[in-house]
This record gives C-alpha cells, sequence and structure tokens, in this order.
C-alpha cells in the first residue's frame, strides 16, 4: 500500500487550527481568572485602607476562594483575622498555610512565624512557646528569642529566662548580663521563702559574677545577710556596694544606719553617707544623716548638724519635702494651728515621695526592680519623684 503525503499536508492546517482554538481557550480561561482575583483582592485592599476591616475580610475570603494557591492572600486574611481580634480564624488560615505541601521554605517559616503571633495575641502561652521554639534556624529566629523571654517572665520560669538569655548573648544578640543577674536574683528570693539559705546566696553570689557593678544582688544579699542574724557581713556588703554602684546608695541609706548601730564602723557610714550626699544630694540620705546625728552616731570631734540637714538641703534643692520635715519639729507663733498645717505639709508632699517609672510613669511607694505597669526593667531611678 502506497503512503499518501496529501494526508500529511492536509493534516498540518487542522493540526494548527485546533492548536490555535485551544490555546485561545485556555487563554480565555486564564484571563478570566485573573481578572476575578485581582479584582476582590484590590477590593480588599481598598476596603482595608479606608478601615472597613469587615469587608475587607470578605473581599479577601472572596479572593481566597478564586485563587486558592496565593500563599500572600492567605497571610493578609491571617493578619487582618489577628488584627480583629479572631485568633482562631487566623490560627486555621496559618495551620492550613504550613499543611500545604506547594509553598516553599521562606513561605513556611513566615506562616510558622503567623501562627506563633496568633498564639501569643491569643494568650495561649504554651503553644506560642512551642511554634516559637519551631523558628530555630530561621530569619525569625532573633525575634523568636526575644518572644519566649517575655514568655518566660510573664510565666516567672526564670531559670528557662537564664537559658534563653544567655542563648541570646552568646548569639550576640545584646548584653544580657544584668537582665540575667535579675533572673537569678528572683530565683533566691523564691529560694529564700522556701529557707533554702544557701541556694539563696549562690544565686545571689552567681548573679554578681554575672554583673558585678549591678546593685541588686548585693542589695538582696545585704537583706539576707540581715534577715537571718549577720549584721557585720551584710553592712560589708553594702560598703562594697557603695564602691562599684554609688548612685544607688539611697536605697539602702535607711539599712546602712540600722546596721551601723551594732558595729563599730558608725563613722565610716557616716562618712560614706556624708561623701555620697556631697557629690549627688539626695533626700534618703539626707534623711540617714539626720537620724545619725539624732541617734548620737557622730564622732565626738565631729558637732553633729541633725536638723540643721533639712535647712543645708534647702540651700541647694527647693524641696517641699524637707521643708516639711523640718517645720514638723518647729514652733510657730500660732502653735495651735501647727498639726493642720503639718497635715496639709504631710498630704502635699506624699505623692512627692513615691517612685516613678521613668519608662511608663507608673508611681509606687516602693522601688521596683521591674515595673508593675509596663514589666521594664530598671526603669525605677533609686530617687524619689521631687528629685526627678
Amino acid at each position: 500500500m502506497e503512503f499518501d503525503i496529501s494526508w500529511i499536508l492536509l493534516g498540518f492546517p487542522a493540526a494548527f487550527v485546533l492548536g490555535w482554538l485551544a490555546s485561545r481557550f485556555d487563554l480565555r480561561q486564564i484571563r478570566r481568572e485573573n481578572r476575578s482575583a485581582p479584582k476582590a483582592y484590590f477590593k480588599g485592599l481598598n476596603f482595608l485602607l479606608n478601615e472597613q476591616q469587615d469587608k475587607a475580610i470578605d473581599a479577601f475570603i472572596e479572593a481566597v476562594q478564586n485563587d486558592p494557591d496565593t500563599a500572600e492572600l492567605h497571610f493578609a486574611l491571617g493578619n487582618l483575622f489577628r488584627r480583629r481580634g479572631e485568633y482562631s480564624r487566623a490560627v486555621r488560615v496559618h495551620e492550613h498555610l504550613l499543611q500545604r505541601a506547594d509553598i516553599g521554605k521562606a513561605e513556611r517559616d513566615r506562616a510558622q512565624h503567623a501562627l506563633a503571633l496568633d498564639f501569643l495575641k491569643a494568650g495561649l502561652l504554651d503553644r506560642a512557646e512551642d511554634a516559637l521554639a519551631r523558628l530555630d534556624d530561621t530569619p525569625y529566629e532573633n525575634e523568636a528569642r526575644l518572644s519566649r523571654l517575655a514568655i518566660y517572665e510573664r510565666a516567672h520560669d526564670w531559670p528557662q529566662a537564664v537559658q534563653i538569655a544567655r542563648q541570646m548573648q552568646s548569639n550576640g544578640q545584646g548584653d544580657y548580663s544584668v537582665r540575667i543577674a535579675h533572673y537569678l536574683c528572683e530565683q533566691a528570693v523564691a529560694q529564700q521563702a522556701q529557707g533554702k539559705l544557701d541556694a539563696a546566696r549562690a544565686l545571689l553570689h552567681e548573679a554578681q559574677s554575672e554583673a558585678p557593678r549591678a546593685p541588686r544582688p548585693r542589695i538582696e544579699l545585704a537583706q539576707l545577710q540581715h534577715k537571718h542574724g549577720e549584721p557585720a557581713s551584710a553592712l560589708s556588703t553594702l560598703l562594697e556596694l557603695a564602691a562599684v554602684s554609688p548612685s544607688s546608695v539611697p536605697l539602702v541609706a535607711p539599712l546602712m544606719v540600722e546596721l551601723a548601730k551594732t558595729d563599730d564602723r558608725k563613722a565610716e557610714v557616716r562618712n560614706l553617707l556624708r561623701a555620697n550626699y556631697a557629690s549627688d544630694p539626695s533626700l534618703d540620705v539626707m534623711q540617714s544623716l539626720v537620724q545619725m546625728d539624732e541617734l548620737g552616731m557622730v564622732p565626738a570631734a565631729i558637732p553633729p548638724l541633725g536638723r540643721e540637714w533639712y535647712i543645708e538641703h534647702l540651700a541647694h534643692e527647693p524641696s517641699l519635702v524637707a521643708a516639711g520635715r523640718w517645720l514638723a519639729e518647729e514652733t510657730l507663733s500660732h502653735e495651735e494651728h501647727h498639726p493642720a498645717i503639718q497635715r496639709a505639709l504631710d498630704t502635699a508632699v506624699k505623692p512627692l515621695t513615691r517612685y516613678r517609672c521613668a519608662a511608663c510613669g507608673f508611681e509606687a511607694r516602693q522601688h521596683f526592680w521591674q515595673c508593675p505597669g509596663c514589666q521594664s526593667w530598671d526603669s525605677y531611678p533609686p530617687r524619689r519623684v521631687e528629685e526627678q
């Protein structure tokens, strides 16, 4: 049977026409899909810019339905759910992304990070910790460790906080030595409350080694020594503190006076307080000097100033607190009005004797190492509101 070449010649045009028709059909389909997805996407963006989040979510859901394989639409939708507080829906979106096999490592890491943020915002700290731990060796590693550190602080899991802070420091994310010292001090306080004094001392000495110039480890150690009948050791610890951190002396000046009552280093303590006050006048140091003079804790060769310290302070600082304390012991020409005047002064100066957080402005009657309001560390200056 002979092969007729004319069939081949007739087949070429037919194949060309069929191919052209198929391509036109595919192109029309692609154009139709591409028109519908961007239209819904841009509509969602428009709603978002106009702060119409409900309508934006509806538009993005429509866009995802039209193009379920687009990861960016899922991220936009998940972030919107999180911002609205719909954390369970945000979690479902990001978990769906993680279950897909067609996304690359970069998008998978991004989805894992978004999922961790969902759990954090929802307050599911255990699940957030697990999600953040999966971000090691990813571009989000440093941010994830910071978030884990915040979780451990909120949970008062101080050993874990020490561990993660040391990892961050060894990786060059900053100097966390003072923060680590705080964590060790927190553990020491807990050990002391349980009667485990040796463990508490060991932690405080470790904290001193971690941050030699940080004031808290020595202050905590001196308080522990004082509480358990070691006044000489406690005073020595505070004298060391004054050498490495003179600015923190106002926090411990009253305790130094208390310890000096039963020690033969009264003159040393008074000279230290006087030198500290001369270099940087402080209400607490001044009051401690007044107390020492009134108790006769002054060498015989030195005339005590007593309440004249208030006048000396007023000569340099316009202090309502110092003026009120001086007037408390003065005799007025109308002495019958003195109690009422003194009560008014005491009420007026009470807010001035508080401590104030430099980060958020939270005020308290006592000094805190970590602000109860904003959770910042070392944000309370060792001085009263009037002195700031």
